[in-house]
């Protein structure tokens, strides 16, 4: 039996707008897969936090996390514990301990706070990323915290005695003040020190003072969060193929698991695996940016790249079933359909199962 789960972060609109958007989309093949489709119950969809929108971890986060084994953390209201596995998925051996992601960010004044700009947005190239690495070294190195260079978007940092942070992913707490998702914990007013200490020595780099001749923002601090022991490498995957899955996603892989960073549906369809994951993050940026439009459009996108070939998949008998988990800042639905399902004729598509 063959089953194709894909999952589509912040494709369920915000209550508040949600029948506006709707109205404006025109999705004939996830409408006729939602009114056919029979509802999942899905554990752990809202996390510690999420009545109140402060949740540290989004919900399309903690069911991959909760789906991957990755729980440590989820409980106590903490993000995924996910820097080890993310190390090795980048080729990179994290030594024993306990390590956490640190992304170089920016952040805006609001009105009264500090506010952490999406990281996408950042464009960090590799030359500059490894500058501001060098100059942030030294502090790190007196607070004997070793610190590992991953990629231009993402370091690495070892602190045994940090284990108690309570971090927050960044998708959760950009464009909000950030004093609410900062890093809690018995340590967290040593992270604040050192963090403080990267920041003056960034304030005047030559690399900021290149981004703000080009009208970029500045490279100006650090985002701490996916603290997680090292351990070896888990080898019982619930997944045979994943699909999509790169930046921090790439944490959910496994070595000898089928993995394709950057898929479409012409290959999860020729896919030999039983069951096979696609991640189509594409609304993220979208919806955490506000932007509507753009939202609307990346929404036809997908509708085209992945819903309609699906759908026709499904109908030919070439794949038994298909899960759809649906999204947004606070709440996780999951339907799954078959062929069979597909025959419910008297079941008029709609995206009514959208709404909150």
């Amino acid at each position: 039996m063959s089953h194709i789960k894909i999952l589509l972060p912040f494709s369920l609109p915000p209550a508040e707008l949600a029948r506006d958007l709707l109205r404006e989309l025109q999705l004939p093949a996830l409408s006729t897969l939602l009114a056919r489709a029979g509802a999942v119950a899905t554990a752990g969809s809202t996390m510690p936090g999420d009545d109140d929108g402060f949740a540290r971890c989004l919900p399309h986060e903690s069911w991959l996390a909760r789906h991957f084994g990755m729980e440590a953390g989820l409980t106590s209201g903490g993000s995924p514990p996910v820097a080890p596995a993310l190390m090795r998925a980048m080729g990179l051996a994290p030594e024993a301990g306990h390590w956490f992601i640190l992304h170089p960010v920016h952040l805006h004044i609001a009105r009264d706070h500090l506010v952490l700009t999406d990281p996408r947005q950042l464009a960090l190239d590799d030359d500059a990323s490894r500058a501001l690495f060098r100059t942030a070294l030294p502090a790190f190195e007196a607070a004997e915290l070793p610190l590992v260079y991953g990629s231009a978007s993402t370091w690495f940092m070892r602190a045994d005695r940090h284990h108690d942070l309570q971090t927050a992913t960044p998708d959760a707490t950009c464009g909000h003040n950030i004093d609410i998702w900062m890093p809690q914990g018995a340590s967290a007013r040593a992270w604040r020190k050192l963090q403080n200490e990267v920041q003056m020595d960034w304030h005047a780099h030559a690399v900021n003072e290149v981004r703000s001749v080009s009208g970029r923002n500045p490279v100006n601090s650090l985002w701490l969060w996916g603290g997680g022991v090292a351990a070896p490498a888990a080898t019982d995957v619930p997944t045979d193929a994943l699909f999509g899955f790169d930046n921090w996603f790439a944490a959910f892989t496994r070595r000898g698991t089928e993995s394709v960073p950057e898929a479409a549906s012409a290959t999860v369809l020729s896919s030999t695996s039983a069951q096979r994951l696609v991640l189509a993050d594409d609304l993220i940026a979208a919806a955490l940016a506000g932007d509507w439009s753009d939202w609307l459009q990346q929404f036809n996108e997908i509708e085209e790249r992945w819903l309609v070939p699906l759908l026709a998949a499904l109908a030919a008998g070439k794949v038994d079933s298909l899960s759809l988990v649906l999204s947004h800042g606070t709440r996780l639905e999951q339907w799954r359909t078959t062929r069979a399902g597909l025959r419910k004729f008297w079941a008029k598509p709609a995206l009514t199962r959208m709404l909150a």
